[in-house]
C-alpha cells in the first residue's frame, strides 16, 4: 500500500511541474497590458443619486390616488442604464423613465402612482427598486402616508395617536373588544 501511494505522489509530482513551464511561456505582454486597462475601466460604475429618497404624502383620504415625482441624476463616471422599476406591492406603480443610458452629470426622472388604498387609520410605507448598472445593482427609494378614515372599530382616525384598550370596572383582565 505504501508503494502504491509513493508511486502516485511522485507522479503527481512530475505532472505538475512539467506543466509549469508550458503555462508561463504562454504568457504575453499585450495580454497582460489589455486586462489592466479593461480591470481600470471595470472600477468605473454610473452612480445614482436621487433629490429624494423618501416621498411622504402626509394624510390622504383611503382610495385617493396620489403620485409624486423622484429626479436622479448620474454623478458616476460611466453612462446609467436603468433596466427596471418595482414596488413592493401593486399598489405603488413606478412609470416613465427611460431606458437609455444616461450620461455621467445628466439627470432625469420616474414617477410613482400609489392608489392611496390601506387600513384607515394607519401608516402605510412602500419600496421602490431600481435596478441598474450601478455597483450595488438595486437602488432603493421610499413612499409612505398616513390613511385618513374611519376604521372597522368605527372610531375616526386622527394621525399620529394611539387607541388603548382598556377594562370596564368589575372585569379586570378581560378585554372588550
Amino acid at each position: 500500500m505504501k508503494k502504491i501511494i509513493l508511486s502516485l505522489s511522485a507522479l503527481c509530482l512530475v505532472a505538475f511541474t512539467s506543466c509549469k513551464e508550458d503555462a508561463t511561456s504562454k504568457i504575453k505582454a499585450e495580454n497582460v497590458t489589455q486586462a489592466a486597462e479593461r480591470d481600470a475601466v471595470a472600477g468605473d460604475f454610473p452612480v445614482i443619486t436621487f433629490d429624494k429618497k423618501e416621498h411622504d404624502f402626509g394624510e390622504i383620504e383611503n382610495g385617493t390616488p396620489v403620485e409624486t415625482v423622484f429626479n436622479y441624476t448620474n454623478t458616476g463616471n460611466a453612462p446609467l442604464v436603468i433596466t427596471d422599476i418595482k414596488s413592493t406591492c401593486g399598489c405603488t406603480v413606478p412609470q416613465d423613465w427611460s431606458k437609455e443610458p444616461l450620461a455621467p452629470g445628466s439627470s432625469a426622472k420616474f414617477t410613482v402612482n400609489f392608489n392611496g388604498k390601506g387600513s384607515p387609520g394607519s401608516s402605510t410605507s412602500k419600496t421602490v427598486t431600481v435596478t441598474a448598472n450601478t455597483e450595488a445593482g438595486t437602488e432603493t427609494v421610499k413612499i409612505k402616508a398616513f390613511i385618513k378614515g374611519t376604521p372597522a372599530n368605527g372610531i375616526p382616525a386622527v394621525a399620529n395617536t394611539q387607541v388603548k384598550s382598556s377594562t370596564q370596572p368589575g372585569h379586570e383582565g378581560h378585554n372588550h373588544d
